[in-house]
């Protein structure tokens, strides 16, 4: 059975897509932590990002870099963080978090629950700055 990851990059399960190239694919978390959150994933499904080629990990990493370019262009903030847990979807992945506070990067507490018209603007704000 295919990650809900794979089945958002395939089309099945709709998402708050930001970025895709042929081999990555970003979109908002639907319980961010902070506005504009951003999962970062390779195409392929690969549970553990260590299990990633040398090349792929390279790809995701340059990937994830403009798309945090991208994030901080229609953001307020910082910097971006960047974390990876990899417990919660068996497919690997990059948390993008803008940041004005180190607190902002607090995955134990609550989550936002913003409403969809918000989602898409910012998924929007970032997907214009994405180059």
């Amino acid at each position: 059975m295919a990650s809900i990851f794979s089945r958002i990059v395939a089309g099945e399960i709709p998402s708050y897509k930001v970025a895709e190239d042929d081999n990555y694919y970003a979109f908002l978390d639907i319980n961010p932590v902070a506005q504009g959150h951003t999962l970062v994933i390779p195409k392929r499904e690969v549970d553990y990002i260590f299990d990633l080629t040398d090349d792929e990990l390279a790809g995701l990493m340059l990937f994830a870099k403009r798309v945090a370019a991208a994030i901080k262009a229609a953001i307020p903030c910082k910097k971006v963080g960047v974390t990876v847990l990899g417990l919660e979807v068996p497919h690997a992945h990059v948390h993008l978090v803008p940041l004005n506070k180190e607190s902002d990067m607090s995955f134990g507490g609550d989550k936002l629950s913003l409403p969809a018209e918000q989602m898409q603007d910012i998924c929007r704000r970032i997907s214009e700055q994405f180059k």
